[in-house]
């Protein structure tokens, strides 16, 4: 019997088995494809950096632009105050130059006259590229034009040179107002250089503006696209172990992003796998050495009431005592099997459920008025604080929970005393509260107060143990719904409290 039982898990679960260490050498041997997480970041850092650099880059190129205009624009306004000055200057001279030749009647200060007015022709030219203005044009004209009547006047000056000195000035009076007028356009056309490179700065601030902005909004929407898709992936990671470590092996484990946390998701998925086939196992191990033991426990019950019943003889005191004691041990042996077997059926059909729209506080009252004769034998009142709530769940398996966390409060709850139920809900979720007033859970008991066959330090008084499921039963049929149970803290008793996803989020 022993052999025949020990081999059948074993050749049930040699195909899973391999089929999982396969998966794991296929995992092993895949080649990574995509961007890793540390390419990923260098990336963003990079394009961070790009876009910062290229800002400051900018501004770098625009501010020695703006200042190699600046330097040729004081060159320019240097060189324009220094031509307008020489043709000041030639004015002069040649003023000079013919009153002299006027005067003394000499040709070298005529000739003198000459050389002034061909250097005066010299610096026009050369204020021509400056001054390209049409007005300044019409005043280089006008100069020319005074300048040619006055050497008119020198080439021809007749006897009475008296009379041609007095044609004389009002010539040179009009050239020396032309030269303030082209000083005056000088001027204007430095005002209008500054007036230009100014608006160029302007123009730069706001260009270099714009683009520190736009480096710093890139790099934040960098940083926060980058966040999202590294965050995403964690957060599923996260979510698969916490799965895994509830022993919730039915959803695949799914992780996008990076290349090296989607290798993390295949692995926690080879994990799932392998997780799933050793629970199959344990659960096919449990049930099937539960059923064998069934038999011969029955047997060994059924022979210590023979003996009790005298059938084989009479017995000593002493030997009744034996049969005595082989028979409660026997019994409660037999219990605890039973329960093995009640756990694992209930832990392995919790995980199908059939929803559909259930009324919660009618299934609480049908749950209190079955486990009536239990709590008022002991003279409790269950007071139930419930409001109107529909939620998408197994009406059936909730009603089972709801049992439980009765019967183990009233098995706890000191005659007399009270049981809370509490029904309530909020935008998210569906909160069931239940509260008795025994003697609680201990702190060293609190993080197992849900395991299978685990039964706390602080027992009722003359109670019976009981098999240490009812709990985990609840457990189990709670996460399935996606919910989560625990134990709160309370001034007296045990507070417990059950919650399961809104009917509206289901």
């Amino acid at each position: 019997m022993s052999a025949h039982f020990l081999s059948a898990p074993a050749h049930s679960s040699s195909e899973p088995t391999s089929s999982t260490d396969s998966a794991w050498q296929r995992l092993r041997s895949e080649g990574l494809r995509g961007l890793s997480f540390r390419q990923g970041l260098l990336a963003v850092f990079l394009l961070i950096a790009i876009a910062l650099g290229g800002a400051a880059a900018q501004a770098m190129l625009a501010l020695e632009h703006l200042a190699l205009q600046g330097r040729e624009a004081s060159q320019d306004a240097a060189t324009l105050t220094s031509q307008v000055q020489r043709l000041a200057e030639r004015t002069v001279a040649m003023e000079r130059s013919a009153r002299q030749f006027l005067v003394l009647d000499d040709g070298a200060l005529r000739e003198r006259f000459q050389a002034a007015w061909a250097e005066a022709r010299d610096t026009q030219a050369e204020l021509t590229h400056t001054l390209t203005e049409p007005a300044a044009r019409q005043l280089f004209a006008d100069w020319g034009a005074q300048a040619d009547a006055a050497w008119r006047i020198l080439q021809n000056p007749g006897r009475a040179r008296q009379a041609a000195l007095q044609r004389l000035n009002p010539l040179f009076a009009r050239m020396h107002g032309l030269n303030q007028a082209l000083t005056q356009q000088g001027q204007q056309a430095m005002d209008r250089r500054s007036d230009a490179v100014l608006a160029e700065l302007e123009q730069q601030r706001r260009l270099i503006s714009a683009l520190v902005v736009g480096a710093i909004v890139l790099a934040v929407l960098l940083g926060l696209g980058f966040g999202r898709w590294l965050l995403r992936p964690l957060a599923d990671v996260e979510t698969a172990i916490g799965r895994l470590g509830d022993n919730r092996f039915d959803q695949p484990v799914d992780v996008r992003g990076p290349v090296d946390l989607r290798r993390l998701g295949r692995q926690l998925e080879w994990l799932r796998q392998r997780l799933a086939t050793l629970e199959s196992d344990k659960t096919r191990f449990v049930r099937h050495i539960s059923h064998e033991l069934k038999t011969p426990m029955a047997s060994i019950r059924e022979g210590a009431a023979l003996l009790r019943d005298g059938v084989a003889g009479p017995l000593t005191a002493d030997q009744v005592e034996i049969v005595r004691i082989l028979g409660d041990n026997s019994a409660a042996l037999q219990r605890q099997i039973e329960g093995l077997l009640s756990y694992q059926s209930l832990a392995s059909d919790a995980q199908q459920l059939r929803r559909r729209p259930t009324a919660l506080k009618p299934l609480l009252e049908r749950v209190v008025d079955d486990q009536r004769l239990l709590w008022q034998a002991k003279g409790l009142k269950v007071q139930l604080e419930a409001v109107d709530v529909t939620a998408a769940v197994d009406g059936d398996k909730l009603g089972v929970v709801l049992a439980n966390l009765l019967v183990n409060a009233v098995r706890f709850s000191p005659p007399g005393g009270n049981v809370i139920l509490r029904l309530s809900e909020d935008a998210a979720s569906v909160a069931i509260d239940c509260l008795d007033e025994g003697s609680g859970v201990a702190v060293e008991d609190v993080e197992r107060i849900f395991d299978p066959f685990y039964q706390g330090r602080l027992q009722p008084p003359g109670a019976r143990r009981g098999s240490g499921i009812g709990l985990s039963i609840v457990r189990e049929i709670v996460q399935a719904h996606g919910g989560s149970c625990c134990l709160l803290p309370s001034e007296r008793g045990a507070h417990f409290r059950l919650e399961i996803p809104h009917a509206k989020t289901a």
